[in-house]
């Protein structure tokens, strides 16, 4: 049962007028409230200790693509001459003067867990990051015939001088640069190297009581002499450019999108340098040359206290084998057909299928692809393409499915970052037969959806879909949490066949019903629900909304939601990232409690639970609600409508969401994330752990606290929160 809002009569709240930009939270500084999530993971000693080298390189990866793409946006608008008054009240130069304060003070936090948590650490078990000065004779010998061997040949060393220019960096790539002095020359020299992308980032060293390594940056600069004969090197230093990474695509005035994609990805790496990372220690002289050639303010320059670019430690969970030092590793469940079943397609038509990957294998998913490429009684497939992967199954299984029936794949080719993977994937589909289309004009294809047609043993030629959350990729499916459904019930399968036309003839249909679809018919349909449980509570019927997503950021939405939190309507939101709502709002929002939970897998699944005066109904999907999912890519949303898989998604799936109180950050009116905790003292309550439990077979639904009382349609138990360590650098205020 869903907890009944209190009579109309009783809700003597103030109705605030909700559009007040105070009301909202700046983007932004909300995502990089997020990414302090994520390293707190990283300083967090409970999680085992090469996952926190995994969260903090994390971390880097993150910041690295905020500056390739927000910042480097919002550093184009300010360039531009845009005089904007964002949607929380401020205008750009403000909002850049907090993001440059926020990301300086985030450096030094990332900074402060490597040298001051996570290095002593390491080596306290056996796992050394070497410089060379500490180095013995044999590991010193190792090196000097690594650099002959295998590094020399990769290098290009530069020294700038009127017949050569600076050379044009790529994004992102790791260099140095040196002072340099030629014999009997008064001049000073800057030379730079760029360090091969070819080899590890970090070299393991032969050792048999340790496992040690030393970064490749510091090899390049031990190695500078033989390069350089004839210089004396004054002083050197890593450094690493961080470009704008937008990809600047007017698809209305191209004939080819393909080409148009391919053409524009030359540019990326191109793109004006938003940001410089620099070694603290560097020499005032090399990072004012390079702060003036990459023509960066102040704000620009990031010194930092450690290895330039801490998305390089990565590699030391990669290559060291500690499973001592590791998440323990969990089998996921296996999807079992019930008795007398002869194929997952029988499966499906006696009833919808329901997984939560990774708990449940996603390997069905891939399965139903592939045995519909073999199966002879399969007379189409259709699929949409968002992020598949370098070793999909599902591609190869398209290719060889178009050899003797028709295939249809809409493959986005602007996933961000995987342009050029979708680019070779949609060739390679082509090559072999596919119809490759690439969505509608000015709008991405986000939806995941794949469309079979089969004739079935009794003869009849029916449709089965699957629809998920997720991107069709089994390497993601395994540390993403998402939801897959496979139904052949005739509704939904009529309306993906129309979800298709649309993808692909552009044909518009009056009605998507029952699936909510953008920019057709999501957001209004989204609204008008949310408007029905406020009528709900002011009559005094079941009102309640559980929403689970990546972000909140459309401002109609949040308004809607302050409305129906002053109507009496009790709103839970689980949101992984950005949320510009603001809760707690006295006379506004003082009905919704806003959670983020970060922890061994990223948070990706949507779901959208309105109780609907006790006509609940469940979706689950692709879109967020945010603007760029309601108005400018087409997404789908789907109804859950078996009592059984509904009842799962919430009290198995959501309740356990809603009881974390070892991994949820609680959002303040503040605008600040605190870790939750219960008010009783009851020992912490994660998710993710338990539900990896109840596959395993140690855990029952009776175990999420408070479990009896969410059923029950009692009040949860009071959640309060606790303030995180100043030390560790952890505060963040949005």
């Amino acid at each position: 049962m869903i907890e009944t809002a209190p009579d109309a009569t009783r809700v003597t709240m103030t109705n605030l007028p909700v559009e007040n930009p105070a009301f909202l939270l700046n983007r932004e500084m909300s995502w990089l409230a997020f990414n302090r999530r994520v390293l707190e993971e990283a300083e967090d000693e409970s999680n085992p200790l090469l996952e926190r080298i995994k969260f903090l390189s994390i971390t880097a990866s993150n910041l690295d693509e905020f500056f390739e793409v927000r910042l480097a946006g919002l550093v184009q608008q300010i360039e531009d001459g845009h005089v904007l008054t964002l949607p929380d009240g401020i205008t750009l130069l403000q909002q850049r003067d907090m993001v440059a304060k926020e990301t300086h003070d985030f450096l030094a936090a990332q900074y402060r867990c490597w040298n001051d948590l996570l290095h002593p650490a390491l080596a306290a078990e056996g796992i050394r990051v070497l410089e060379i000065d500490q180095l013995d004779a044999n590991e010193r010998a190792f090196v000097d015939d690594y650099c002959d061997r295998e590094l020399d040949p990769l290098l290009t060393p530069v020294t700038i001088d009127p017949s050569h220019p600076f050379p044009r960096v790529i994004n992102k790539a790791l260099c140095l640069a040196f002072l340099l002095k030629r014999n009997r020359s008064a001049v000073i020299y800057t030379g730079v190297v760029t360090v091969p992308r070819a080899l590890p980032r970090l070299v393991r060293l032969p050792s048999k009581q340790t496992t040690d390594y030393i970064f490749l940056a510091d090899l390049v600069a031990h190695h500078a002499k033989e390069m350089y004969k004839g210089y004396e090197i004054l002083a050197s230093a890593a450094f690493r450019a961080t470009r704008n990474s937008n990809l600047y695509v007017q698809e209305e005035e191209s004939r080819s999108l393909l080409e148009l994609v391919r053409s524009e990805l030359h540019n990326r790496r191109k793109g004006d340098v938003v940001r410089l990372e620099i070694e603290a220690g560097a020499s005032p002289e090399i990072t004012d040359r390079l702060q003036v050639n990459f023509d960066l303010e102040d704000w620009q320059v990031f010194r930092t206290d450690g290895p330039v670019n801490l998305s390089r430690l990565m590699n030391i969970c990669e290559q060291t084998n500690r499973p001592d030092l590791k998440f323990r590793p969990f089998a996921p469940r296996e999807l079992r057909l019930s008795p007398k079943t002869e194929d997952l397609f029988e499966e499906i038509r006696r009833n919808d299928i329901l997984l939560h990957h990774p708990y449940d294998s996603y390997e069905p998913v891939v399965a139903l692809i592939e045995s519909a490429a073999e199966d002879a009684r399969v007379l189409s497939i259709k699929q949409t393409l968002y992020r598949t992967g370098e070793n999909s199954r599902v591609v190869p299984a398209l290719i060889e499915a178009a050899t003797h029936k028709e295939v249809t794949a809409v493959v986005e080719l602007r996933a961000r970052f995987d342009e050029a993977s979708n680019i070779r994937w949609a060739r390679e589909l082509e090559d072999a037969g596919v119809q490759v289309f690439h969505g509608v004009v000015g709008l991405k294809t986000h939806c995941k959806l794949a469309l079979l047609v089969r004739r079935d043993p009794d003869g009849t030629t029916r449709r089965y879909a699957h629809l998920g959350t997720g991107n069709y990729n089994s390497v993601t499916a395994r540390f993403y949490t998402d939801l897959s459904l496979m139904t052949a019930d005739p509704q939904i399968t009529n309306a993906v066949s129309d979800v298709f036309a649309y993808l692909t003839a552009y044909s518009e249909h009056a009605s998507y019903e029952p699936l909510l679809v953008s920019p057709l018919t999501l957001s209004m349909r989204c609204l008008e629900m949310i408007e029905r449980e406020a009528e709900h509570a002011r009559a005094g019927r079941p009102a309640r909304i559980i929403a689970k997503m990546n972000s909140l950021l459309d401002k109609n939405t949040i308004h809607a939601l302050y409305r129906a939190s002053q109507a009496g309507v009790e709103i839970d939101l689980i949101i992984r990232g950005i949320c510009a709502l603001r809760p707690g709002i006295p006379g506004v929002s003082e009905r919704i409690r806003v959670r983020s939970i970060v922890g061994r897998f990223l948070e990706h699944s949507r779901i959208y639970l309105f109780a609907n005066g006790g006509n609940e109904q469940i979706y689950a999907g692709s879109a967020d609600w945010m603007h760029r999912n309601l108005y400018e890519r087409v997404e789908v949303l789907f109804p859950v409508r078996e009592a059984k898989l509904r009842k799962r998604l919430r009290e198995e799936i959501l309740a356990a969401y809603l009881a974390d109180t070892k991994k949820a950050r609680v959002l303040t009116e503040a605008g600040v994330y605190l870790r939750a905790e219960r008010a009783n003292g009851d020992k912490p309550f994660s998710a993710q752990d338990f539900l990896i439990a109840l596959v395993e077979g140690k855990a029952k639904l009776q175990d999420i606290p408070g479990a009896e009382s969410v059923e029950e349609g009692a009040p949860k138990p009071e959640v309060v929160a606790k303030p995180r360590s100043r030390r560790a650098g952890t505060t963040t205020k949005a």
